[in-house]
């Protein structure tokens, strides 16, 4: 065998054998853990037995409603045994969900719903208790759900009238409706050009 050929076959031994980090962040709905992708074929590669898994993440979610977005940390240790860590939901869920609205706001100045600073200071104490922010102050918290608020195109006010508000949000949908039409317009003139 020439030299090129025995290098070739070294170098297709060592690239077979992938590692994987031990660590792996994932958005899973609570009680709704399947062994579908994405996160099936991540837990196996990592020796993971999916179906144990799904089982405990479910089970351990079973008082929280069914499709909220909880962010998990999942520790895979050697001996393929794991350590979950499930947080709680995301602040942009949290947040939409206290101004009732679907979809945060698509242009910049544009206004998608309207919280109020209790909003803020209650969302702020469900958060509190979140591992990565549990020594963190509760106004630096209640600042970093403002800001997620303002980029999300939410409106933080004093005081909120609920009639005012439900006129507002019934305008929103139409609007939603106008620019979900304008989307479709423009895919499908994509369509048309490279068609």
């Amino acid at each position: 065998m020439s030299k090129v050929a025995s290098r070739l076959k070294n170098l297709k031994k060592s690239a077979e054998k992938v590692v994987h980090g031990n660590k792996i962040r994932a958005i899973i709905p609570a009680g709704m853990a399947s062994a579908g992708p994405p996160l099936g074929p991540t837990l196996g590669q990592r020796g993971i037995n999916i179906a144990a898994f799904c089982k405990d993440f479910n089970e351990r979610t079973k008082n929280i409603k069914e499709g909220i977005p909880l962010p998990c940390r999942i520790i895979v240790n050697p001996d393929r045994s794991y350590e979950l860590i499930i947080h709680k939901p995301l602040s942009t869920f949290l947040l939409m969900q206290a101004a009732g609205i679907e979809k945060g706001a698509m242009d910049g100045p544009e206004v998608a719903g309207k919280v109020t600073l209790k909003h803020i200071y209650e969302l702020a104490k469900i958060k509190a208790e979140d591992p990565p922010l549990e020594c963190t102050p509760l106004e630096i918290i209640c600042k970093m759900l403002i800001g997620t608020a303002r980029s999300c195109g939410i409106e933080v006010v004093r005081d909120l009238d609920p009639l005012e508000y439900a006129q507002f949000l019934e305008e929103r949908k139409v609007i939603i409706a106008q620019q979900r039409k304008e989307l479709d317009e423009k895919k499908e003139a994509r369509m048309l050009r490279t068609g």
